[in-house]
Parts: C-alpha cells; structure tokens; sequence
C-alpha cells in the first residue's frame, strides 16, 4: 500500500524526514520552541516537494534505432519522439536515455496539446559488444532533490556492434574448400569415391549397374563407393585473459574466428566454434556474428590447451583445426594444444599479436601463424 509513495522519497527526502521527526520529538519533550519550529520548516520543504511530484504525465514515447546490427566504428543513431496525446498543456520534465551501463539526459520542454519533441541520439561504437539501448525514463522533482517521481516509457532494444571482418574468397583454397569431403573405410551404394564391383542384390539401385562387366561375366555388378564426408572447420578460440597480454589481442583474435567462420558458412562446410565459455550459434553468418558480439572475455576459465581438448572432442571428424590466442601461450602450449587433433587433421595455430609482421612457421606437424593485421588473414591463409 505504503510502497508506491515510499518509491518517490530520495535518499535526502529520508534524511530530511527523520530529522524532522527527530527535531519535532525532542522540541515536544523538552518543550523547547526552536526544535519544534524547524521541524515545522523541514515538514514544510517536504510538502512543496511533494506538490513537484503529483500529477502524472502521459507522454506517448517512442524510441527507433536506424540498424540494429553494425560494425565497429559505423554509425549507430537513433530517435526519441515524445508526444502529448491529451487535451491539456504537459508541463516541462527531465528525461533519460538507458544506454548500456549508463543514460543519457535529455529535457522535454513544455509541450501543447497534440505536439511532439524529437530527440536525435548517436551511440558509441568503438568497441565489439551488445549494447542495450533503452528504456526512455522521465522524472518530475523539486529543486532539492527530496522527492521524485519517475516513469519508464517505451521498451529497449539490443544493438549489436560486430567485429571487423575480411573476405577470405580466393584466399582458401586448399584450406577451407574441399569440393569432394574426406574418404573414410565405410561403404556405400551412393556418393563420389568409387570403390570397386559386387553383385547386384534385390533392392540396390539399378542406375549403379556396371552393364558391361555384367554382360562379360554374366550377372548384374553394381558399383560400390567409398562415403565420404564433408569438411568440417573447427575454430578453437581462447577467450580467457590469461592467453592475452592486452584485449586488444583478443579482439583481433574474435575478429579472426569471425572471419574464418563465415567464409566456411559462405562455402557451406560445417562449422564448430569452440570458446573458453561455451560454443557460438553457427546456423547463419548473422548468428555467428551477433554471438561474437556477445563474447565477454574471461579469466582462469579455460585457457587454449582447455579449448583445444573440448573442441577435438566435439569435432572428432575435423578436417581443419584453426587455434587462435595471444602472445601469452609459449610454444610448448601450442603444441600440445595442437597435438590433441588426430594426425590426419590439418591444424593452423593463429597467434595474434596486433602492429606485428605476418610471419609462418611449422611448429611440429602444425603451421603456426603469427598476425599483427585482420587484412593481413587472407595473405596467411594462401600461405597454409
């Protein structure tokens, strides 16, 4: 009953209403005129106050974001329309902006009946994140700050500030594009390997039919193939600081994940994204993209030894294994990272280290990257 008006008392509005309690009680006891005449004054501030708050406006808000999904460094605006829908004249009032962790203030001057204001915003987005944009919050309130009322208006949106990425087309060949899978030892009356000749059994498919080694010995032969299966990148991705000297390393390493996970996604391979927190959605490019947007680096979570057992364990039939940190891990790490793929998978180390110079080398049976640019990627990729 009580909590609504309890909701309008600011911290200062508590004070001045215990000291004037404080000050009435002690004047009444002792019967001293001046504890009583300033808690009558105390009592006085806080009923103006209250007369700033009564009422209620009935603004009709309404917030809009040009894009909901940008890149680092494009520009993300906005608009907040704030009308009066009544009959009546609406006072002048301070309202605010929820923007991630923090708000925006803006004043809504007075506004006649049926008229609007427009508010034009624009958000930051230097950094790769998920960025909450609203709700639109208006308060009414004295000049002392003893009481204020204050009201939510519209709903709130995500923004979603994506990672640079760069188009690997033509840069994978050999790497990524793998246009007839990976034989295995299963057989199969259907796909592209041919394996060798058997004898037609009822059910088979009569297209399979070899007709001329039937007409030799015969009797039906059909062709038996070997299956194949389709190439699959698996992008093992340390997210845990302890990896990294700087977040600007991680960045670069997020950026490059990004990058390689949407040229696979392009070429229609499968495509397992493995961070130190859990996988990223791989359905589409757009879900891939707005998860590394999601990524929230940790620390002494699961460093890339950790990442690398959980990723070849999802993807026992990897046909690449990418492994991306920072300039933390020495080369001992990255090999036994990289030892934990079967032989038969080929692994990239990517060691990202921003401002340094492309650089390959072996390490082991792997290929160690070292990457100081995202445009220099698609440069170390014909390089694999």
């Amino acid at each position: 009953m009580i909590s609504p008006v309890t909701a309008l008392i600011r911290p200062l509005g508590w004070g001045t209403l215990v000291a004037a309690l404080a000050t009435l009680g002690t004047g009444l006891t002792w019967e001293w005129s001046e504890f009583v005449m300033a808690a009558l004054g105390l009592g006085a501030a806080l009923v103006v106050a209250a007369a700033f708050v009564l009422g209620r406006n009935s603004y009709r808000v309404t917030l809009d974001l040009a894009r909901l999904r940008v890149k680092v460094g494009e520009e993300a605006l906005g608009q907040i329309v704030v009308e009066n829908p009544t009959g009546r004249a609406l006072l002048p009032s301070l309202a605010a902006l929820v923007v991630g962790r923090g708000s925006a203030s803006f004043r809504i001057p007075r506004l006649a009946a049926g008229r609007r204001h427009d508010e034009t915003f624009q958000i930051p987005t230097s950094r790769r994140a998920v960025v909450s944009v609203g709700p639109v919050r208006s308060w009414r309130g004295d000049g002392l700050g003893l009481l204020r009322r204050e009201v939510s208006w519209s709903g709130s949106y995500e923004l979603f500030v994506h990672p640079h990425t760069v188009s690997l087309q033509g840069s994978s060949a050999g790497f990524l594009r793998d246009l007839e899978g990976k034989p295995t030892d299963d057989l199969s009356s259907s796909d592209v390997a041919f394996h060798a000749l058997r004898e037609y059994v009822p059910g088979d498919d009569r297209r399979h039919i070899h007709w001329k080694t039937s007409a030799r010995i015969g009797k039906f032969m059909v062709r038996q193939f070997e299956e194949t299966r389709r190439s699959h990148l698996a992008l093992a991705l340390s997210t845990d600081l302890e990896d990294y000297a700087d977040e600007d390393q991680l960045e670069l390493a997020i950026a490059v994940a990004a990058s390689l996970g949407i040229q696979a996604i392009t070429e229609g391979k499968d495509l397992t994204v493995v961070t130190s927190s859990g996988n990223l959605m791989t359905e589409t490019g757009m879900r891939l993209l707005d998860d590394c947007s999601r990524v929230e680096p940790v620390r002494g979570q699961a460093q890339i030894q950790a990442v690398a057992v959980n990723a070849a364990a999802q993807v026992p039939d990897a046909s690449v294994a990418v492994l991306l940190a920072g300039s933390a891990p020495d080369p001992h790490a990255w090999r036994r990272a990289a030892a934990r793929f079967p032989v038969d998978v080929t692994v990239v180390v990517v060691r990202c280290l921003p401002g340094a110079e492309l650089k390959r080398r072996m390490l082991g049976g792997a290929v160690m990257l070292e990457l100081g640019a995202l445009a220099d990627l698609p440069k170390g990729m014909r390089t694999v």
